[in-house]
């Protein structure tokens, strides 16, 4: 088992009304199941289904296919746009 930090921005942190969750999965595991376990917990989250939601891992823009390790802290967003 891992414990991962995931931290929520924006309308995700808001629909979700917390700013930081907690996980512990068993190895190895990658981004793509943190998000799909969290998009189980949240059915209702619309951010959390998108299928562009961003993610950074220790503070590196990542893929869903990053591997995880101990103790990372994943930071999920959704995608800015600007004008």
């Amino acid at each position: 088992m891992i414990k991962i930090t995931v931290k929520v921005f924006a309308q995700l942190r808001e629909q979700l009304g917390v700013d930081e969750l907690f996980l512990e999965l068993n190895e190895p595991v990658r981004l793509s199941a943190v998000i799909s376990t969290l998009q189980k917990q949240h059915p209702n989250s619309s951010v959390l289904q998108q299928a562009n939601l961003m993610a950074a891992v220790n503070q590196t823009m990542v893929q869903e296919d990053c591997e995880l390790h101990a103790d990372d802290e994943i930071a999920l967003f959704p995608p800015v746009t600007g004008g």
